[in-house]
């Protein structure tokens, strides 16, 4: 009897020493890691799995899944590699050229699917600039291109293609200019005077077609041209949509000479573009307004101060007081007009003789565009008579500070203050 009592009780501490070794297994998700991505073309790269644990339950997938968004996750694209051997290599495929993307390896078991750390790769793609128009007559032009890297395969077609929208492509009108990286001119023809066309140099390897920034151009053999000083040196500068402006240096500061075209601010959003009189007037926020490309477009006061900025990097809209170290140094206001407008009668109206340009700055009489604090509201004032450019300072809860030339008093450069609501030139100075 005491045999049998000690049996049980041995059966009954082995039992409860197996229940307490059974519990101690306990089954998480596996553990992953990524290797580095490597051979990164324009359209697919190489990265690896290694399958550190498998958490105590069978495996049942594992891979790579990438986005271009972060973190990505099995529900965005993915490699589907089984439960294969511990480290593997996967390949990274369907891919935009010139494009970021992020990537984490994957392993899932019966409890659930765990995540590497997350890499990231660019894919390759030529890099390209289109080279700034010249040789302009009335229907013929010169322009061309860069190719200054051509993105991991040879270039097999390049040149530049124009239209008159935004963004042309070889669809549109092209030249044919050769193969292979580097600079190259392009002799575009049949332009029409006085039409807006958009340029960009584009190059084509294995992986598609590549475009360049956009230059825009309004081709006419005289009304067209701005007649800036030929007795000075201008540099340039370019907006994040990539139109060049020529810039002058007068006194200490750098000034650009043209006026400013931009649609977007700096960080690429959209400045909107109002057209009805009753809207623009009605406005709070940043707007501009096409009249004429040569002259650049109006902005209200909003877009001015907008903390996205519309001047280029490095750049800014001047501030009244950075207007009269302008006006001071070319001897007063009094006198600073004739000095800052272009010359002669293709842009200003008669009476403008004593206009000598000498700072460079080539003030063109683009007008303005009136708002509801005017009798005329949201109407327009005709070229050739005014330009007038804001300053980014504020003179009262209405009104900002402006500078203007005229036509009819060619001595003066008029420091005013107009109802934002107006739609204004830009000229931007460098910081």
């Amino acid at each position: 009897m005491n045999s049998v009592i000690l049996q049980v009780f041995i059966f009954g501490i082995v039992f409860s020493l197996l229940s307490d070794c059974k519990k101690e297994v306990v089954k998480i998700a596996p553990t992953v890691t990524i290797a580095p991505v490597s051979n990164i073309t324009g359209i697919s790269a190489l990265s690896g799995v290694t399958i550190v644990s498998d958490g105590g339950s069978a495996m049942m997938a594992s891979g790579l899944c990438w986005s271009t968004s972060q973190n990505p996750t099995i529900s965005d694209s993915k490699t589907v590699n089984g439960i294969g051997p511990s480290v593997f290599i996967s390949s990274i495929t369907g891919l935009t050229p010139g494009t970021t993307y992020y990537i984490r390896a994957y392993a899932i078991n019966k409890v659930g699917t765990a995540y590497s750390n997350q890499a990231t790769f660019t894919t390759l793609a030529p890099v390209l600039i289109t080279i700034e128009l010249s040789g302009v007559t009335a229907t013929i032009l010169k322009c061309g291109g860069n190719i200054i890297s051509d993105g991991g395969f040879a270039i097999t077609d390049r040149g530049v293609c124009w239209s008159q929208s935004k963004n042309p492509t070889i669809l549109d009108s092209r030249t044919y200019d050769g193969t292979g990286t580097g600079s190259f001119i392009s002799n575009v023809s049949g332009i029409i005077p006085g039409v807006i066309y958009y340029f960009r140099a584009f190059a084509t390897n294995l992986e598609g077609t590549f475009y360049g920034n956009e230059l825009s151009y309004i081709s006419n053999a005289g009304y067209f041209i701005i007649k800036f000083n030929p007795d000075l040196t201008y540099g340039t500068v370019t907006d994040s949509e990539g139109n060049i402006y020529k810039t002058i240096q007068i006194g200490t500061q750098v000034w650009m000479a043209e006026n400013l075209k931009t649609t977007r601010y700096r960080n690429g959003d959209p400045i909107p573009n109002i057209i009805g009189d009753g809207e623009w007037s009605g406005l709070n926020t940043g707007a501009y307004c096409y009249e004429n490309f040569i002259y650049g477009y109006f902005y209200n006061w909003y877009a001015v101060i907008d903390s996205r900025s519309i001047a280029p990097a490095g750049w800014h809209v001047p501030t009244d007081a950075e207007w009269t170290i302008l006006t001071t140094f070319l001897g007063g206001e009094n006198i600073a007009g004739s000095k800052l407008k272009e010359t002669g009668i293709i842009h200003w109206m008669e009476l403008n003789d004593d206009a000598t340009n000498e700072s460079g700055f080539t003030a063109l009489p683009g007008g303005y565009r009136r708002s509801f604090y005017s009798k005329y509201e949201g109407s327009f004032e005709p070229q050739g008579r005014t330009g007038s450019w804001w300053s980014s300072t504020e003179s009262d809860k209405l009104s900002a500070w402006t500078r203007s030339a005229h036509y009819f008093n060619i001595k003066v450069a008029d420091k005013s203050s107009i109802a934002k609501t107006f739609g204004i030139s830009v000229r931007c100075l460098k910081d």
